[in-house]
């Protein structure tokens, strides 16, 4: 299948000639390194660009918003790296940012104020979910309508910003099967990687949290694991490939079915 190219624009481009974008799209760690989550980004990029959307991104400019470092309790390197981001925000007058990555989100909405970091921060599932409710976006139900989708929430959406209804309204607008997890909502199971586990070896323990997480999504009998999160999405393959799973079950971020399903 061919791969449709599409121009992602860059902040200090418009800012030279004299445009200045309504978001920032913050691409995150993960977005920016990680092969896998790279896909996601682009997906997203697709969906703006199909929407019409005025945003741009960072580029080159982009650094990590310290989300990891205060985590891992380095809170001197977490403020110097949030204040040279919220430097470099305030040159560029941003106002409103978009994340996928819930951690960035958390910490621009609920911690950045502290440091006089102030901004509209939205879940890209808040985002699309507004532009489908609106009419906006117009999903085709064809192609994912005979899948069974089962919903993983992250820690950071759910339980610390209590994003819940978005991607469950999205997923029932792009398909009539889906199925919940006997652990879901505020009592989903964390997917092991949150609190800068991400970043450690295990601890001593009789299995680990993404292989229990995994067995919860599998019971379910889903053929589509749908995630919100890069960290979920990394934890969540890799319990897959643990249950020797990943021909039979897909791990797909709901932006990427959302352009499936708009042949983006």
């Amino acid at each position: 299948m061919e791969t449709r190219k599409i121009d992602v624009p860059v902040m200090a481009d418009l800012f030279a000639k004299g445009e200045k974008p309504e978001y920032l799209f913050w691409v995150g760690c993960a977005g920016a390194f990680d092969d896998r989550y790279k896909k996601v980004i682009k997906a997203f990029a697709k969906i703006l660009a199909h929407l019409n959307v005025s945003y741009a991104v960072l580029g080159k400019e982009e650094t990590c918003n310290g989300d990891p470092a205060r985590r891992a309790g380095n809170e001197m390197l977490y403020q110097m790296q949030a204040l040279q981001l919220i430097g470099i925000f305030k040159m560029y007058e941003v106002k409103k940012i978009i994340t996928i990555c819930p951690h960035c989100f958390n910490i621009f909405k609920n911690e950045y104020p502290d440091l006089g970091g102030n901004y509209e921060v939205v879940n890209y599932l808040q985002f699309l979910n507004r532009y489908i409710e609106e009419g906006k976006l117009k999903i085709d139900r064809k192609s994912l309508d005979n899948i069974t989708i089962t919903y993983h929430d992250p820690c950071y959406l759910g339980r610390a910003n209590d994003v819940y209804d978005e991607p469950r309204n999205i997923l029932s607008k792009l398909t009539g099967n889906v199925v919940e997890m006997h652990r879901n909502k505020s009592f989903a199971l964390c997917c092991g990687a949150g609190g800068a586990q991400m970043f450690k070896e295990a601890e001593k323990g009789n299995k680990e949290v993404f292989i229990e997480r995994t067995e919860d999504a599998l019971n379910t009998g889903a053929g589509v694991i749908a995630t919100a999160c890069p960290f979920c999405m990394t934890m969540l393959t890799d319990g897959l490939k643990y249950k020797n799973k990943e021909q039979e079950i897909r791990n797909l971020d709901i932006a990427e079915l959302i352009a499936q399903s708009i042949d983006l």
